[in-house]
């Protein structure tokens, strides 16, 4: 079966609207629809987090044939609605959710909330359920962390390698650098995933990294996966993405 992928989007609406105008080209040239599978990070660092959101949330509800999987950036957001939580123990750096190097005050500044580090975290999350709809919460938490189809496996970070994807721990799915990234073991299925930002997406052998660093300004590149074998989609067409020979 066929399945479209778009890596991390961070908050960047009008790239995301490109990569699907960029599939729809692809599906009307080949006259086959497939689904699109999202593989999170769907906010932060970006300009209109929200945005992104509200479009990804009435796509579905019209029917759209779309999937779309949690990110470690998106918990960031559920996290601090729920549990005033800034810190995850998961960011090495030690970096609160509002520091500009992770994007959190973008995010809740295309809500209309103001924040920084230096604010009041107390005074931020009341100011954050009055102006984000909780409808937003509730389908960030009800995003899956995963999905898994004969040939390939989207995920947002990865997997950690040995272990049976229904005994996979959610930190390893949206986290995981370490222990994944230079395991050159098969799989089995083909790991496609973004998280780790590179130049532009890259094929490994057994994974496919798609997040080509919307995040910090570089285009969103969608792909197309039939089986194990990829492209990318461009303007002019699609391009193959064959595994790497380093």
């Amino acid at each position: 079966m066929r399945y479209y992928a778009i890596g991390d989007i961070h908050g960047h609406l009008d790239a995301l609207k490109q990569a699907h105008a960029l599939i729809r080209a692809d599906i009307a040239r080949s006259g086959q629809p497939a689904p699109i599978i999202h593989l999170g990070d769907l906010i932060d660092r970006g300009p209109n987090s929200r945005g992104v959101i509200e479009y990804l949330m009435a796509g579905l509800a019209a029917g759209e044939d779309w999937h779309v999987l949690k990110g470690n950036h998106d918990r960031y957001l559920e996290r601090f609605y729920r549990k005033r939580i800034t810190l995850d123990p998961n960011t090495r750096t030690g970096l609160i959710w509002f520091d500009y190097r992770l994007g959190g005050a973008e995010t809740l500044a295309s809500y209309g909330v103001a924040a920084s580090e230096k604010g009041d975290p107390i005074e931020i999350q009341r100011e954050v359920h009055a102006k984000v709809p909780e409808a937003h919460i509730h389908f960030i938490e009800s995003l899956p962390l995963y999905k898994q189809t004969e040939h390939v496996i989207f995920v947002h970070a990865g997997i950690r390698p040995g272990v049976a994807m229904d005994a996979q721990q959610e930190d390893d799915l949206l986290w995981i650098r370490e222990g994944f990234l230079e395991d050159d073991t098969d799989h089995g299925p083909l790991i496609v995933h973004g998280h780790t930002a590179l130049e532009a997406p890259a094929h490994f052998g057994n994974r496919v990294d798609l997040d080509g660093g919307t995040g910090y300004g570089r285009p969103l590149v969608p792909a197309l996966f039939e089986g194990r074998d990829a492209w990318l989609l461009r303007e002019e067409g699609r391009e193959a993405l064959l595994p790497s020979e380093a």
